[in-house]
């Protein structure tokens, strides 16, 4: 995980949760694309489409709202240390959530299965932003295990495609779930001891030895 310059802990590209389709867009114009503009133009047209058809999406215009964010994922290489970038991940969050919410909405997935799906990618870009600050980054094959905002999204339009919308929120919340816990409880256990907590002078009793003022 690489640092922002703006903050050695931070990489927001990290923070983006991009998935295999979304950064093989990105490695196309290598970086030279701000984040910004991309990702509010790719929520804009998912917007309007969830909003003018939400009623209306099947088959593979369910693929539609996806496709339009995937209009950020030209600038996924992109260093991410403008002025503004940092609210690029929260906005791709938050479309994430919108998306899930909306078709689960409206296709009639019951709603507890719609909500614990999303408190469990709220969870996953929760952790995410723990991670980056304390400089403990997952193994490469669990970030990619937990299929990006883009694989995830798409995965609902190909559940719902077939019909099975209700099944697809049902597999990918007990799929992110047992990934979650498993990555998240092996990675925290194998991070190395806070420097400062093991540099701590201590007392005979194994209390820290109070400072002399």
């Amino acid at each position: 995980m690489t640092p922002n310059p703006q903050n050695p802990h931070v990489d927001l590209r990290f923070l983006r949760d991009d998935g295999h389709l979304s950064t093989g867009i990105g490695a196309l114009v290598q970086g030279a694309l701000p984040p910004v503009l991309p990702a509010f133009a790719g929520i804009l047209v998912m917007g309007v489409l969830l909003s003018t058809g939400l009623g209306d999406l099947s088959g593979v215009t369910l693929f539609a709202p996806a496709a339009a964010l995937l209009l950020s994922g030209v600038a996924s290489a992109h260093p991410h240390n403008g002025r503004y970038d940092w609210v690029v991940p929260p906005l791709l969050h938050g479309a994430e959530y919108l998306y899930l919410f909306a078709l689960g909405y409206g296709s009639g997935v019951p709603g507890p299965l719609v909500f614990a799906l999303i408190a469990v990618v709220v969870l996953h870009h929760g952790s995410a932003v723990r991670r980056a600050h304390h400089g403990v980054p997952p193994p490469e094959w669990a970030v990619r295990a937990m299929l990006g905002w883009d694989g995830r999204m798409l995965l609902i339009a190909a559940g719902g495609v077939m019909g099975w919308f209700p099944f697809a929120y049902g597999l990918l919340l007990g799929y992110l779930a047992v990934l979650l816990v498993w990555e998240t409880a092996a990675g925290w256990l194998a991070a190395p001891v806070a420097a400062a907590a093991v540099d701590e002078p201590r007392n005979a009793r194994g209390g820290v030895e109070a400072s002399d003022s």
